[in-house]
């Protein structure tokens, strides 16, 4: 009976959601539906794109985000070291031009000479000790930590921060003006590609002093070397950049100005792709599909998949300490039901936190918790909840690649946690605060969150949200035997050794039931026939440098 309100339900939902999409002006906010003039453009009008986002971002700092909104448009601002190329996985020199490991521990770093910021300012090693070192010391004179700045991603890659016994780095070194060494504690094959993801990109020290702490947010700086230049961020809006004309790749960018929407519901995204007011977009509903398809002047354009969105159950909750409790709600969660209805084929659920092209390092004779309400049931009344309990589950208030359409997939959880007696609230926030309260003491009890790899490995989605300091958003829960195979992995080169070492990891995972995961998604693009050269990442980090735009 439950099962069959639910269908009943879900119809519901995506007739109004089809209505929305066709009668935008009674279901968006009044900044949703103006159409968008681009202002300040240094070229010809038809050469300005327009990006519908699915958010805001956090800020355009780069080290101190985690945030894929925000990543999006740093990447447009800044240029990182190393880089991927366009579309898969594959490491490529950016602001470096080579690299090279003289022992396990030592790398070195040579730089691209005559690039400049775009305050003019040198690009050089001491820019890159900078950038490095106020993300990784807490007492840098400009990391600004007293104003609240936390630079999570630098502990959640590298293990934590300068005088910590976890951190990865031990120094930061300027051989000459274009030559940076690094030296870690312990061996780590995949420093470069966390070098290389979206998070990190080089700010202008100079723009950075200037800033102090507000430095990236909006009325503020965010200069870096990349190919646009930044204008205008209207809060709420849009940010608006332009074609940086001193940029170190010639011919690049393509087009003269970007503008960057901000329109939160997918149905709101698609109408304005279709009404000729944004040129492309992201992370459309997967039941939106048939109706770009059906459009002549729209293309579908599918996201290589590379992620996981997940039910995260923090156990200095009371109830959620007890890992019967855990189980109980993963059998209670009918997961494959809910990814048919929410993805149908454009999703898969299955036993592992890591996505399916990572299966070489998972345990293959792992199967996913059924759905099995009445054994939830019998779990919770031996963990002493016979009547269930109450339980606060958290959800974004925005679309994120993982899941298109947070709210109803919650309501969709909550429905069927409520059949076996736990008492669901559903919460939210804005994002950025959804984002930066989940890791302030005690937390959220139950919150919905996901991640898409940064570079192509297990651990970035290993060790960011089970190792050292990855778990501060579930009591800093910790397991010592979890942490030693993690970093056994990490200091490994031999693929079969990692295999056998990760596998062991995503045992310890089933078993305890920390993050959930409901779901890998292959996310739903969209662009209007007019747009060309733009090519996906897997890992949802890319510029739109070759982006144009016919006419």
């Amino acid at each position: 009976m439950r099962q069959a309100a639910f269908y009943r339900w879900r119809s519901l939902w995506l007739a109004v959601a089809f209505v929305c999409a066709i009668a935008l002006t009674n279901c968006t906010s009044s900044n949703q539906q103006k159409a968008v003039t681009p202002t300040g453009s240094t070229g010809a009008p038809g050469n300005a794109l327009i990006y519908g986002s699915e958010g805001q971002p956090i800020n355009l700092e780069p080290g101190n985000i985690t945030d894929g909104n925000s990543i999006i448009v740093q990447d447009q601002i800044y240029d990182r070291l190393i880089t991927f190329k366009p579309g898969t996985t594959d490491l490529k020199p950016s602001l470096v031009t080579e690299w090279r490991t003289t022992d396990p521990t030592t790398w070195t770093f040579k730089l691209r000479q005559g690039v400049t910021f775009h305050d003019g300012t040198a690009f050089d090693a001491d820019a890159v000790k900078f950038n490095v070192e106020r993300w990784w010391d807490p007492q840098h004179p400009n990391g600004y930590r007293n104003a609240g700045k936390r630079y999570e991603i630098w502990a959640g890659l590298f293990g934590g921060f300068k005088g910590s016994p976890d951190s990865l780095l031990q120094n930061v070194t300027v051989l000459d003006p274009a030559t940076v060494q690094f030296k870690l504690k312990q061996p780590f094959a995949g420093f470069p590609n966390a070098l290389a993801s979206g998070y990190f990109g080089i700010a202008s020290p100079a723009a950075i002093k200037k800033a102090g702490a507000s430095y990236g947010t909006p009325g503020s700086l965010a200069i870096g070397t990349g190919p646009f230049v930044f204008k205008e961020w209207r809060t709420g809006d849009r940010i608006v950049l332009e074609k940086n004309p001193n940029y170190w790749q010639t011919g690049l960018p393509k087009a003269n100005q970007l503008v960057v929407r901000f329109v939160t519901d997918p149905a709101a995204r698609l109408a304005q792709l279709r009404a000729g007011q944004s040129d492309f977009t992201v992370d459309l509903a997967p039941d939106q599909k048939k109706e770009v398809t059906s459009d002549p002047n729209l293309d579908a354009v599918m996201r290589p998949s590379f992620n996981v969105g997940f039910l995260a159950l923090n156990p200095s909750y009371k109830p959620l300490a007890d890992v019967r409790v855990r189980r109980a709600i993963a059998l209670a969660i009918n997961r494959p039901a809910i990814v048919k209805a929410f993805w149908g084929d454009l999703g898969v659920h299955d036993a592992h936190f890591t996505p399916p092209t990572l299966s070489w390092s998972q345990d293959a004779t792992l199967a996913a918790y059924p759905f099995d309400p009445q054994q939830a049931k019998q779990l919770l009344t031996a963990a002493g909840y016979p009547n269930g309990f109450n339980l606060d589950l958290w959800y974004m208030p925005v679309s994120r690649p993982y899941y298109p359409t947070p709210k109803p997939i919650a309501e969709a959880f909550a429905a069927d946690l409520s059949a076996v007696g736990i008492r669901v609230s559903l919460q939210t926030k804005d994002w950025a605060a959804y984002q930066a309260d989940r890791l302030k003491p005690p937390g959220y009890q139950s919150f919905m969150m996901g991640w898409t790899g940064d570079y192509g490995d297990p651990d970035n989605f290993l060790y960011y949200h089970f190792g050292p300091g990855g778990t501060a958003d579930l009591g800093n829960w910790k397991d010592d035997r979890l942490f030693q195979l993690l970093n056994q992995a990490r200091e490994a080169s031999d693929k079969a050794t990692r295999a056998k070492l990760y596998s062991q990891v995503d045992a310890i995972l089933h078993r305890e039931i920390l993050r959930l995961p409901i779901v890998h998604s292959q996310p739903l693009l969209a662009k209007r026939k007019a747009i060309d050269g733009w090519v996906p990442s897997p890992l949802g980090s890319e510029t739109f440098d070759t982006v144009t735009k016919n006419q």
